[in-house]
């Protein structure tokens, strides 16, 4: 959901999302004149009111880490702002304040004021969630003192870390409550007990329950730790999708079971989730619902041919076949298939982009995708980017880049030292999202299991989620990644000294001078500003 409101020379514009709400502030050139900030108020359930908070302040901070404060005392030298203290489905009222005077004493400004729904997840066609995950590392420290969320007594922190994410899956497996449902779940890595155990639960109910999932010819370790997770299923319940490559699917179909045993799918579960620890707690995914009976159709008709053992030349051919790339408003691209088609689609797509582009992938792209994610020329879209490397976030400003550690093992001034808290691997980001013109009514969402690179369209399983002109829905992608994306640029900025160094992004500026850059005709902050305000 999305809202405006202008008052006394200041707009504030809100983009709501499930957990998240992006704030886009503007000024007429008057008010502009001693600007020292926006101070932003909330009020929610039961007039429940409250001060946005930062981290940055007029002098130094008190202490060896960052503490937040209120903004009344300490505005937001930026024109864009996100609100992470939110709940799905709830009403809440924001008016921005513009902050003049002196760092000592305030005085401030009533703006706009505007009042957003966040988004559901439980109603309408599409829900959306994404977990915690990496990106609130410090806060994950500052609570549990980084401890393992696999632990058994750390029931806590999982649920910290997922944010509803596990809970979304195991309530989407709970929907098949008797023996009129079946559950078909065709899956890369599952290591979590409770999604067998919900599995098993579903059997006892008198649904249908099947699974196909990833196994090497020659048997890997995840093949291995698969077969052990799934060990309490019947043999007649599971297929292993063996391959050289991998099985890398990650959805599930629901479906209705007439009387006479006809299936008839009703809704999808899909995204970039692995069913492991990691998946759900530490790296930041998401789980897309979508209940589309035609969208489940195509996804349960692809299981039935995975199955029933269809092998990796003669899914190709079937894909191809049956599985053909459009222009349709919703519609699934798999893989493996022929000459690169998902790969020209994409590409194709984000070439279109007019206004502005937001990603956050893992992995290496393919060429094409990745030279129409960032241009070698500039031009007048606006990019935020996370890129996923071992140990390390590559990062996309328009097409300058930036590098920072994926976690701060050593620690950093004011920081807390983190720790991977026995993750496997560097992945932190696992994200599979690409959304173009997110500020229009017109953006387009690509998402799913297909990391964008060679061997994800020509030898591996996978799953591609195109959706248009759903605002809405992008809203709370969009809030999401660019949370990742705002949390890994303030480390940089922290940093490295072409960041603008510690010293200088740890304090406020006492004057309108920080707004200088955001005036320049033709920068990307100016284009940024003028963007989200429309």
């Amino acid at each position: 959901m999305r809202a405006m409101g202008k008052k006394n020379g200041i707009w504030l514009k809100a983009y709501a999302g499930t957990t998240g709400v992006l704030l886009a502030m503007n000024v007429t050139k008057a008010k502009r004149e001693g600007l020292l900030g926006f101070a932003i108020e909330r009020s929610g359930p039961y007039n429940n009111r409250r001060w946005l908070r930062g981290l940055l302040r007029f002098d130094p901070p008190k202490g060896k880490t960052l503490t937040p404060i209120a903004t009344k005392k300490a505005p937001i030298q930026k024109f864009r702002w996100s609100d992470y203290s939110v709940y799905p489905t709830t009403y809440y009222h924001y008016r921005v304040h513009g902050a003049y005077g002196n760092p000592g004493k305030l005085r401030l400004l009533t703006g706009g004021e505007v009042s957003v729904r966040t988004e559901s997840i439980s109603e309408g066609e599409h829900k959306v969630i994404f977990n915690r995950a990496a990106a609130a590392s410090q806060a994950y420290q500052r609570r549990f003192k980084g401890v393992n969320p696999d632990l058994p007594e750390n029931e806590a922190a999982r649920r910290w870390l997922s944010r509803g994410l596990r809970e979304k899956i195991l309530a989407f497996l709970e929907r098949a409550t008797c023996k009129n449902w079946a559950l078909d779940m065709a899956i890369y890595e599952i290591e979590l007990d409770d999604v067998v155990d919900s599995l098993l639960e579903a059997r006892k109910r008198g649904a249908d329950v099947r699974i196909v999932y990833h196994a090497k010819k020659k048997r890997d370790k995840q093949t291995r730790d698969n077969e052990k997770c799934l060990k309490r299923l019947p043999k007649s319940a599971k297929t292993a999708r063996k391959t050289s490559s991998i099985f890398h699917q990650k959805f599930v179909v629901l479906s209705y079971v007439g009387s006479d045993g006809t299936k008839f799918p009703v809704s999808v579960l899909t995204g970039t989730t692995n069913f492991t620890g990691n998946g759900v707690y530490r790296q930041a995914n998401m789980v897309h619902v979508v209940d589309n009976p035609q969208l489940a159709t195509e996804y349960h008709d692809l299981f039935n041919f995975l199955f029933n053992g269809g092998d990796a030349r003669q899914t190709k051919k079937y894909i191809n076949k049956n599985d053909p790339i459009t222009d349709a408003r919703l519609q699934v691209i798999f893989s493996p298939r022929k000459g690169f088609g998902d790969t020209q689609k994409v590409s194709s797509i984000l070439s279109k982009a007019r206004h502005n582009l937001i990603f956050c992938t893992a992995f290496v792209l393919h060429p094409d995708i990745q030279k129409a994610l960032v241009p070698e020329q500039p031009d007048n879209v606006v990019r935020y980017g996370l890129q996923n490397r071992k140990k390390f976030i590559r990062g996309v400003h328009r097409i300058e880049k930036f590098t920072v550690p994926a976690c701060l093992n050593k620690g950093l001034e004011y920081f807390l030292k983190e720790s991977f808290a026995k993750q496997k691997g560097g992945i932190f980001i696992h994200l599979k999202t690409m959304i173009t013109d997110f500020t229009t009514k017109r953006p387009i969402i690509i998402t799913g299991s297909n990391n964008f690179s060679k061997a994800a369209s020509r030898s591996n399983d996978e799953n591609m989620l195109i959706l248009c002109r759903e605002p809405s829905v992008a809203d709370t992608y969009v809030t999401e990644m660019m949370r990742l994306y705002d949390h890994y640029r303030f480390r940089y900025n922290q940093k490295e000294k072409s960041g603008r160094g510690v010293k200088k992004r740890l304090t406020l500026v006492e004057d309108n001078t920080w707004t200088n850059r955001y005036f320049v005709e033709g920068s990307p902050q100016a284009t940024e500003r003028e963007m989200f305000c429309k």
